[in-house]
């Protein structure tokens, strides 16, 4: 009879026993990055998988309920903090929507433009640790995605004055515009972004391949089935991408080619994260290009207040479909608003991918399945 094992993987943690979990280190609600996974396990082969989510308790949306629509876009980048841009103007398209607003052309282009920025962004932050070395040594892709991630950093911080939560975008627009030459730093920060040695150190390096080819399998009917939108979809072949499905902003005037692979395995993954990078460095460059002149916001009431009724709009934030449902009864506050966040229901898809994975290639399956997880604790 074989023996069966419990084990469950969180971030500073580690749990095991035999018929029970025993924890093994801090699980705090403050630290970054708290979920747990329960993996059944028979000799040393996962069989089955359990996300257990829910530590962090956040209540992002009822957060939202009593703020007015102005304040709440101060609080719209704080679930997922690496698409915290990308968020903000998910809840703005929602009250421009819901009020008939015209945003000026030139902050639908900024907003393109920071958006794919901020992608590029939180790719790079994912692929700084799966450059390194199995003993966790630096390589020349993870200097290279570092130096990327402080270029593109330090021009998002130039153009809002926040590294993180970046509080750039208002209803109508933008808070303010960019300051006089930076459109030639951003064209140098995507310059500084070294994609042949990131792909050097992952995707075309051989030994790389060869640890991350064929594990932690995501078929595509299963990414249909639970929902999983953004890199781990397309990169199980899932055609699905909103900025060319149903563009906002300025996509519509933008050529999208999502990045699509075939296998759906860790390796897949990563290629799908660097092959995005690409293509939102040529985006943003287009972006720069065309960039118009005018205003970046409109002149708003002293209050705005959303007309009785409801609405939902969605946008393709780096890890997926971010969405928001936003249910007004005419006053200066929601009634109700929903998320839809990627993280939430992309983490669900571990419970398939996991089983048959070998414990020794935890590492790199979880590595190469991006999430956040106050993305999920929302």
């Amino acid at each position: 009879m074989s023996r069966q094992e419990t084990i469950g993987v969180g971030a500073g943690a580690a749990y095991l026993g035999v018929d029970r979990v025993i924890d093994l280190g801090p699980l705090h609600p403050a630290a970054h990055g708290a979920y747990r996974l329960r993996l059944r396990l028979e000799g040393t082969v996962v069989t089955e998988a359990e996300p257990l989510v829910g530590h962090l308790h956040r209540g992002a949306e009822k957060l939202f309920e009593v703020r007015d629509y102005r304040q709440a876009l101060a609080l719209a980048n704080r679930h997922d903090w690496l698409a915290a841009f990308c968020n903000e103007v998910t809840l703005a398209l929602a009250v421009e929507r819901m009020t008939g607003m015209d945003v000026p052309p030139r902050a639908l282009w900024l907003r393109t433009l920071l958006c794919e920025l901020n992608r590029v962004l939180a790719h790079l932050a994912f692929l700084v640790p799966l450059t390194r070395t199995p003993d966790g040594s630096s390589t020349a892709g993870t200097t290279a995605a570092q130096r990327g991630m402080h270029a593109v950093q330090s021009v998002m911080e130039e153009a809002t004055g926040g590294r993180i939560h970046f509080m750039a975008t208002r209803i109508g627009g933008l808070r303010e515009d960019v300051p006089a030459g930076w459109t030639s730093h951003v064209a140098a920060a995507l310059d500084a972004v070294d994609l042949p040695a990131l792909r050097q150190s992952t995707v075309d390096n051989e030994d790389f391949r060869s640890r991350y080819a064929g594990i932690g399998v995501l078929s595509g009917d299963d990414v249909l089935e639970l929902g999983v939108t953004g890199p781990a979809a397309r990169a199980s072949g899932v055609d699905i991408d909103l900025r060319r499905d149903d563009p906002t902003c300025a996509y519509g005037e933008l050529t999208v080619d999502p990045v699509l692979g075939e296998d759906g395995d860790a390796l897949a993954r990563v290629e799908c994260l660097t092959g995005e990078i690409a293509q939102s460095i040529r985006l943003a460059r287009e972006c720069l290009d065309r960039l118009p002149g005018g205003p970046v916001n409109v002149r708003l009431p002293k209050a705005v207040k959303a007309p009785e009724g409801s609405v939902y709009t969605w946008l393709e934030a780096p890890l997926g479909v971010s969405g928001v449902y936003l249910a007004s009864r005419g006053e200066k506050t929601p009634w109700r608003l929903k998320l839809r966040t990627p993280s939430f229901n992309n983490v669900q898809a571990l419970a398939s991918l996991l089983p048959g994975t070998r414990v020794a290639d935890l590492p790199a399956v979880l590595g190469s399945f991006a999430l956040v997880v106050g993305d999920i604790d929302k």
